[in-house]
């Protein structure tokens, strides 16, 4: 039966392009109704293949609740995946509360999807572009000052618990929430937005259109529907090789990464040529003391290991002068090492992140507390010391 003689409403739209049928199906990703609304589709429509947008990564995490359970944590520092892992946290608590207060799970109707495919026997295509692949290349597009920002407005909105009248939870029913907020993140960092946005749309058309059968059924969130469609009315082409590559950092960044250092060490050699080893060596220690300091009391803030604190303070002078790795990384392995998560906090972990206090109480949170506070101290105390060496030099 053509699919144009039913009435699904708006949040479907059928097209034709090149023989083929593309019935794409916009859902909002906190939603029974979504769910209930995807299987009337794939059900009345019998397509030959469902698209669903997941990749093998977020399938796995919806279908297998112990993900948490089976991360190795020392693993992600050593791979210096952290951010990214941390970004995908306040992500995913963000979205399982919302969820939360709407009684349904997150990814429902992605779920229903594959059910239903399962059950008619239907072959099921996963069209996303791999979520690590997309938060790393989000990631690298931000300067240092939009990543902080990013940050801070992820653990506002995990932290913030305002309560939601019924008929602001029936507006969110009617939204693809997480695709909501990525357009809002977009207008404020338009990188964000390319990445996060607009190549995945290229990404899932173009998994779409590869797909195998002339009626092929997509169900994708609401804010992907009309960039999807543009790209299948003017049949447009994306090369998903060049947007699955992690870019490498500029070379005018790496430059400036090693300036720095070179700088200060160079400074500090100028000093004691023209002012003697004292007061070389009396720089060299302010340097010291201006890094580990901030650093330590950034690891102690977040109740870190004392071997945690002791290694940011260590870690942090050296760690300024190599763009390779930071203290947060070194100070956050540490205290995996030395404090690891048991399987119930690695349970609790996306419920725990919406709660303040629990960033301390859980030692999975506890890392990234480590980790990000270290950090800044660290990031901190080069600024002081850089300023006081260079000063030192008139």
């Amino acid at each position: 039966m053509n699919a144009k003689s039913h009435d699904y409403g708006a949040d479907v739209e059928i097209l034709e392009s090149n023989g083929r049928q593309f019935i794409i199906v916009g859902t909002a990703h906190i939603s029974q109704q979504s769910a209930d609304l995807v299987r009337k589709v794939i059900e009345t429509e019998k397509p030959d293949t469902i698209c669903v947008e997941l990749d093998q990564q977020r399938y796995k995490a919806l279908v297998e609740q112990k993900r948490w359970e089976n991360l190795d944590l020392k693993t992600i520092i050593r791979e210096k995946q952290l951010s990214t892992l941390l970004v995908n946290l306040l992500l995913g608590s963000y979205q399982k509360k919302l969820g939360k207060k709407l009684g349904v799970n997150p990814g429902i109707e992605l779920l229903e999807a594959t059910k239903v495919a399962e059950e008619h026997n239907i072959p099921v295509e996963l069209c996303d572009r791999d979520v690590r692949i997309t938060l790393r290349r989000a990631w690298g597009s931000l300067s240092f000052i939009k990543k902080m920002q990013l940050l801070s407005s992820g653990l506002a909105g995990v932290f913030t618990d305002q309560e939601i009248s019924e008929e602001q939870l029936a507006e969110i029913r009617q939204k693809d929430v997480l695709n909501e907020l990525m357009q809002e993140l977009g207008k404020a960092m338009p990188n964000l937005k390319t990445t996060l946005i607009d190549e995945r749309d290229g990404y899932i058309t173009q998994k779409m259109t590869d797909a195998k059968g002339e009626k092929i059924v997509s169900v994708v969130g609401a804010g992907h529907m009309s960039g999807i469609i543009e790209r299948i009315k003017t049949n447009q082409k994306t090369d998903l090789s060049e947007i699955e590559k992690i870019p490498p950092t500029p070379q005018s960044l790496k430059a400036v990464g090693w300036a720095i250092p070179a700088i200060i060490v160079f400074s500090i050699i100028y000093i004691g040529m023209t002012k003697g080893l004292d007061q070389a060596g009396q720089n060299a220690l302010y340097w010291f003391l201006a890094n580990g300091i901030p650093s330590a009391l950034g690891a102690m803030a977040a109740w870190g290991h004392p071997f945690a604190i002791l290694s940011a303070f260590f870690g942090a002078p050296f760690t300024s002068l190599s763009p390779l790795i930071g203290a947060g990384y070194v100070a956050a392995f540490v205290q995996a090492y030395f404090k690891p998560p048991v399987v119930h906090e690695f349970q609790s972990v996306m419920d725990d992140a919406g709660s303040f206090q629990y960033w301390w109480k859980n030692k999975v949170l506890r890392v990234f507390l480590v980790f990000i506070l270290s950090s800044l101290g660290s990031a901190l105390g080069t600024y002081i010391g850089a300023y006081e060496i260079i000063s030192n030099l008139f």
